[in-house]
């Protein structure tokens, strides 16, 4: 086992924390070569996800002046997930494992210590979770628990408090590279690999410089993102409840027709209304999410590229020595 770590950070907009970013992690990268649980070889790698600011030019600079750093500029804007997979799926041929953790800081890099323990004593893959969500607010503390718990309900083997944080060795990437998928939801897809996992618990810290990037409107697209991706179940509970409305419906004849021939029958415009809207709107929601999943398959036959590159910045002896 060569034991080469490629580190992948996926960047948007991040010019204000990058140096840092880049500077806290050079010095875990050289303690693990140090202490031999790495080789010389290894790298951190940028990938600019279509950035306005000047995040791009920084990831330059920094792998023009040190080898240890690497860098790859995806032609356009194509979202978190997608430029997180274009970094592990570019890289998976020269790295023996990697780890992928955001640009912010707020992944507590000390927890890498461990996920290299647990690579080396043979896991595949290592998920960093979240010990605790004591610096969310309430709101989003509460949003996040239900987050996980609907996701597990409707079947998408998620892991609670777990992020993108997380190793993952070269045939781990290999399994991922085997999903095919346009609609990505890495958090959901990577469970699905299998082979032995382990989970390092952290702390997470507040974010260094910047604004992030998920406000609520993006998280709440990411959650049904991920749900239509990985479950049919709410086409399901849609099945479910037209059965249960057209119980209703029998009920409520029997009760009319009962009515009408004891001669109790009064006209109800409120309650006429109340059906009408009731089930009116029923119809629209599940036309909608059954519209969400035919729109899914219609990006599916399609196969678009998930990514492209417009620039790769990696040392090119150093990949014919590899």
């Amino acid at each position: 086992m060569e034991n080469i770590l490629y580190i992948v950070i996926p960047c948007y907009n991040e010019q204000a924390v990058l140096p840092e970013t880049a500077k806290r992690l050079e010095t875990k990268v050289k303690k693990l070569i140090i202490q031999n649980k790495i080789r010389e070889t290894s790298k951190i790698v940028f990938v600019n996800d279509g950035s306005k600011d000047d995040t791009w030019n920084i990831i330059s600079d920094l792998c023009h002046k040190n080898c240890i750093f690497g860098g790859i500029n995806l032609s356009c804007n194509r979202g978190h997930q997608n430029a997180l997979f274009a970094g592990l799926m570019m890289l998976k041929d020269y790295c023996d494992f990697s780890i992928s953790l955001d640009a912010d800081l707020q992944d507590d890099i000390d927890a890498i210590d461990s996920m290299v323990d647990q690579y080396i004593d043979g896991c595949d893959i290592v998920y960093g979770v979240r010990s605790k969500r004591e610096t969310d607010t309430l709101f989003k503390r509460f949003t996040a628990e239900c987050f996980y718990k609907v996701m597990n309900w409707l079947g998408a083997n998620t892991i609670y408090n777990h992020a993108d944080y997380r190793l993952m060795s070269k045939r781990a990437l290999e399994g991922l590279s085997q999903f095919k998928e346009v609609n990505l939801f890495l958090r959901g897809i990577v469970p699905m690999i299998g082979y032995k996992t382990g989970i390092v618990y952290y702390e997470r810290n507040e974010r260094f410089a910047g604004e992030s990037k998920y406000p609520l409107k993006k998280m709440l697209a990411f959650a049904f993102e991920g749900i239509t991706s990985l479950s049919v179940k709410p086409i399901r509970i849609i099945t479910l409840l037209g059965c249960l409305v057209f119980i209703m419906s029998m009920i409520m004849l029997a009760w009319s027709v009962s009515g009408f021939f004891q001669g109790n029958t009064t006209p109800g415009w409120a309650s006429l209304m109340v059906s009408i809207w009731g089930i009116g709107g029923l119809l629209i929601l599940s036309i909608g999410i059954v519209g969400e999943y035919i729109g899914k398959i219609y990006l599916e036959t399609k196969q678009r590229p998930r990514f492209l590159i417009d620039e790769f910045l990696i040392d090119a002896d150093e990949k014919s020595e590899e």
